[in-house]
């Protein structure tokens, strides 16, 4: 898997915290650079660290389950994607201007565990935790800072096309994975 496959999965992950971040500036009143990058800070950071803790949970696994690797990490990155689409639908987000820790720490949480699973594929396929990490963490932070902006002067028009547009990606990536994989 190449540069601009990663660049790729993480625009699809990072659309979780594009939308959130959308949410979080339609709420905000007045927004200023600081709450934008809490915001993105919270977002970028933990989507760049879930994949590796994800990463080294894989490592632990049998070898059985290393043979498998381009059906898991399809299966995977499909269900994300399937995810994304099904809950772009879903209209469960409640909106508030706070920003403290207890509130960006769940948001954070909650929008990065897919990258967690992204990191199981990513250890199966061999792929390079640290660049993808980094990748991963600052395109999120970016989509998170834009989001923010975005939500606070649009409103809430784009959040399903966003979120669709992310879940599209990730079942892309995961055919092209498929299709590689044994067209080679």
């Amino acid at each position: 898997m190449g540069i601009t496959e990663i660049f790729l999965i993480s625009v699809g992950l990072g659309m979780d915290a594009f939308t959130v971040s959308i949410c979080k500036g339609l709420s905000i009143q007045k927004i200023n650079c600081k709450k934008a990058l809490i915001i993105a800070l919270y977002f970028g950071i933990f989507q760049a660290l879930m994949p590796v803790i994800g990463f080294l949970l894989a490592k632990n696994l049998s070898s059985e389950l290393i043979n498998l690797n381009y059906w898991i990490a399809f299966i995977l990155l499909s269900v994300i994607g399937i995810n994304m689409i099904i809950q772009s639908f879903k209209n469960d987000e409640k909106e508030n201007d706070d920003i403290s820790f207890k509130t960006m720490f769940v948001l954070a949480i909650a929008t990065s565990i897919d990258a967690l699973a992204v990191g199981v594929s990513f250890a199966f396929l061999k792929i390079d935790i640290t660049i993808a990490a980094i990748c991963i963490g600052i395109i999120t932070f970016i989509l998170s800072l834009i989001g923010v902006k975005l939500g606070n002067v649009f409103g809430e028009k784009y959040k399903q096309k966003a979120e669709i547009t992310g879940g599209i990606i990730l079942i892309f990536i995961a055919f092209k994975m498929i299709l590689e994989h044994y067209m080679v």
